[in-house]
């Protein structure tokens, strides 16, 4: 298989230094930043300069390599062209972010407007024609908590009440008083965007950011962590393949994370749109994203752990109440050891490697554009594992209806 990486930012050179061990794939990884795709290629892949705008420029480039699929590791402003670019070469495609939403101009906090990855679904007759697939959402959430949730279905739920994807961590950089671990320019996006709920009896619907506080309790030490309602694509992508009465995802942001990017909203620093300063036009987000550290070089700062995972409530097969948090940890003192990528973005990175591997052995098959959760979970769950990164699920004691 031959994969054409856009984007050698910490998710690519994490992805790149991921598949390098597996051999089942050959890698041209692409950047704007021809140094950055060069440092991400190392020695088993080739560069090459890139602008992800660029739909003929993209297409050209994975007909000339005769790739197989592009994988997207970019930020979810370049989705559509890279999608689009992939439709008109006729390659498989995957990205770990959709494409973005657009908040419904009246009601922002109760309707949904554009959603997260509509714009991708509008196209998926054509996807199904050319014979490619499209596996949207293949990170780690969205992605292997998509995974989660059809294993839930499959194997473990007669009936299922609740999916909850619930994210925390107890991960310190030290040295900083501020330092995101993953995209700034992303998490502002997915953090004060309206947040969506899927129910059975109302579809997709709104509500404010940071809506429904409640003190989650992680696995292997963690503990418990305060998440809120945030913008994600699993609500949009579980409810299509697995039947359940309520989807929500949640994060562990914190305190202190929430004023600064309420701060932000308030100042309007979170803007995509360009702003002249000093004769100068620049987006005062990526202002922002520019005075951060890239979370890329935060590894040998970080420690602790970071956990993803699917929250799943119901009846059981055996037709009494059962709760189970799916899940799956990353110690930083590990990757970083093992692959010199901090917790994070080799967490995201190591599920597209895992997926593209099922995709070039035949275990994953198909046409269209589709989630995780439409796919057979087992063979993936089980290639995690052999890649030295076992999931794990806990049972917990079911709550009172």
């Amino acid at each position: 298989m031959r994969i054409l990486l856009v984007g050698a930012g910490g998710v690519g050179t994490a992805f790149a230094r991921i598949a390098a061990r597996r051999k089942f794939a050959e890698l041209i990884v692409a950047d704007y930043d021809l140094a950055r795709a060069q440092h991400a290629a190392g020695t088993s892949g080739r560069a090459v300069r890139l602008d992800a705008r660029d739909e003929r420029q993209v297409a050209a480039l994975l007909a000339e390599h005769s790739c197989d699929v592009l994988m997207n590791a970019t930020d979810p402003r370049f989705v559509m062209p890279l999608y689009r670019a992939a439709l008109q070469a006729g390659t498989h495609y995957l990205d770990m972010a959709m494409s973005l939403s657009r908040p419904d101009q009246d009601e922002p906090y109760r309707k949904t407007g554009v959603k997260l990855g509509d714009k991708q679904f509008e196209l998926a007759a054509q996807w199904e024609n050319r014979g490619k697939l499209a596996l949207v959402g293949i990170g780690v959430e969205p992605g292997l908590s998509d995974i989660f949730a059809r294993h839930a279905a499959d194997a473990m739920f007669s009936d299922i009440r609740d999916v909850g994807v619930r994210d925390g961590a107890n991960l310190v950089v030290a040295g900083y008083d501020f330092a995101p671990t993953f995209s700034i320019w992303t998490t502002i996006e997915e953090c004060l965007n309206p947040p969506v709920i899927w129910e059975r009896d109302r579809g997709w619907f709104t509500t404010e950011p940071f809506s429904e506080p409640e003190l989650f309790d992680f696995p292997a030490g963690i503990g418990p962590v305060e998440c809120v309602n945030v913008e994600h694509e699993e609500v949009l992508l579980i409810p299509r393949w697995v039947q359940a009465q309520r989807v929500t995802f949640k994060y562990g942001l914190g305190a202190e994370f929430i004023d600064v990017l309420r701060t932000l909203h308030k100042l309007g620093l979170d803007s995509t749109e360009p702003v002249t300063a000093g004769g100068v036009s620049v987006s005062p987000r990526d202002v922002v994203a520019a005075c951060l550290p890239d979370p890329a070089t935060l590894g040998d700062k970080m420690s602790g752990l970071t956990c993803a995972g699917t929250w799943v409530t119901g009846t059981g097969k055996d037709g009494g109440p059962r709760e189970v948090y799916l899940h799956h940890v990353v110690d930083n003192a590990w990757s970083m050891a093992e692959y010199g990528a901090q917790a994070v973005v080799w967490q995201t990175a190591v599920n597209p490697v895992v997926a593209l591997e099922l995709i070039d052995s035949g275990a994953w098959s198909g046409a269209g554009v589709v989630g995780p959760e439409a796919l057979p979970p087992q063979p993936f769950l089980d290639l995690l594992t052999d890649y030295g990164s076992p999931w794990a699920c806990e049972e917990r004691r079911p709550a009172a209806s």
